[in-house]
């Protein structure tokens, strides 16, 4: 269900189904346990009884808000009472001083280095969630080559070093076909930045051995040869898994949900499967265009059906000109409204889109 049709029913639901829901959604978020009607009317400044709750209740469980466990009388949400609570019921509030001065410090004591600050990140993401945090890395193959380096490595070995308009760089390493010369390399390094410089990886991967056929034939070190011989290599993407950092999957276990030894199984199975994590995390959304940072929140069967007992919470941050995500993976019953300031504060902490 997405937002156009939870709004459907912004009008169907009376102002006491839409609180009695909300408060439905939040008991079970916070206590795992299936919403009774005498809970609400013991604890919640209703001014309601009892039955006129149960039969809130009802109606809304009629309409596929709530669902009814066989074993308990009280309620559970439904994926479709979660996306009306996540699309208009929820209240998003900052965070608690202490929480943002962690996160800042996070990222501010490894700036320069974006793998050190995603691991890190995605580390404390995870511990204040309570759930698995995931940073991914932008990807390359769209970025724009501000720089190639060759730096020698032994006699036939050399790392290439290409750094992406916005601050990030990808390393390679490659074999030569002949000894590394112990001089020369600059003027034809330089060479290739002039003809290289200014495109997109994916330009000079379809492109490059053209651009440079002249050079090849004239150049003495070997370089040019290994570019033009290696570019599928050097100027793709790095391996999906590369991409993620995953932190706090021992508090994705803790979850209830995810106790009994085949759904730790399963979590396991997906920590360790990062290809996984990235598909999760890149599954298309719709970021509204008026709002591009703001995080957007895909529910079960929103994912797909191998994936729907998660939930996701994602949203964009940006370096130089290039994007990544950052989000949270947890059960269908998780703290939307803290998830989702969690993820857009580190978004904006993340994203230097002037780099």
């Amino acid at each position: 269900m997405d937002r156009t049709d939870s709004l459907r029913h912004e009008h169907a639901l009376s102002a006491r189904e839409r609180e009695i829901l909300r408060l439905v959604v939040q008991r079970f978020i916070h206590t795992a346990a299936p919403v009774g009607s005498k809970t609400l009317a013991d604890e919640a400044e209703l001014d309601l009884s009892s039955a006129s709750i149960r039969n809130t209740m009802s109606t809304l469980e009629a309409q596929g808000f709530l669902g009814h466990p066989h074993t308990s009388a009280g309620r559970v949400p439904t994926e479709q009472g979660y996306r009306l609570y996540v699309d208009e019921l929820m209240d998003v509030s900052g965070l608690t001083p202490t929480e943002a001065t962690l996160l800042r410090h996070g990222v501010e004591r490894r700036l320069g280095d974006l793998n050190a600050v995603a691991r890190e990140t995605s580390r404390l993401l995870g511990r204040l969630t309570q759930l698995l945090g995931v940073v991914l890395a932008p990807r390359l193959a769209t970025g724009v080559l501000e720089r190639l380096d060759v730096v020698p490595l032994s006699s036939t070995r050399v790392m290439f070093i290409l750094t992406v308009r916005g601050g990030l760089a990808r390393t390679v390493i490659a074999e030569m076909d002949s000894e590394v010369p112990a001089h020369g390399l600059d003027p034809i390094v330089q060479r290739l930045n002039e003809r290289l410089a200014g495109l997109t990886l994916d330009e000079i991967r379809a492109t490059g051995a053209e651009r440079l056929q002249d050079l090849d034939a004239d150049d003495r070190t070997g370089i040019v040869r290994i570019v033009v011989r290696d570019a599928t290599v050097l100027f793709s993407e790095a391996d999906e898994a590369r991409r993620a950092s995953v932190g706090g999957a021992q508090h994705l276990v803790g979850q209830p949900e995810f106790r009994e030894p085949e759904e730790v199984k399963n979590v396991v199975e997906l920590v360790e499967n990062e290809a996984v994590v990235v598909h999760l995390l890149e599954r298309p959304a719709v970021f509204d265009p008026a709002h591009p940072d703001r995080a957007v929140v895909l529910i079960g069967q929103e994912l797909d059906d191998e994936s729907a007992t998660y939930s996701v919470v994602k949203a964009q941050y940006h370096v130089g000109e290039n994007t990544g995500t950052v989000g949270v993976i947890g059960p269908t019953r998780m703290d939307y409204a803290r998830a989702v300031a969690l993820v857009q504060h580190v978004a904006s902490l993340l994203s230097r889109p002037d780099a």
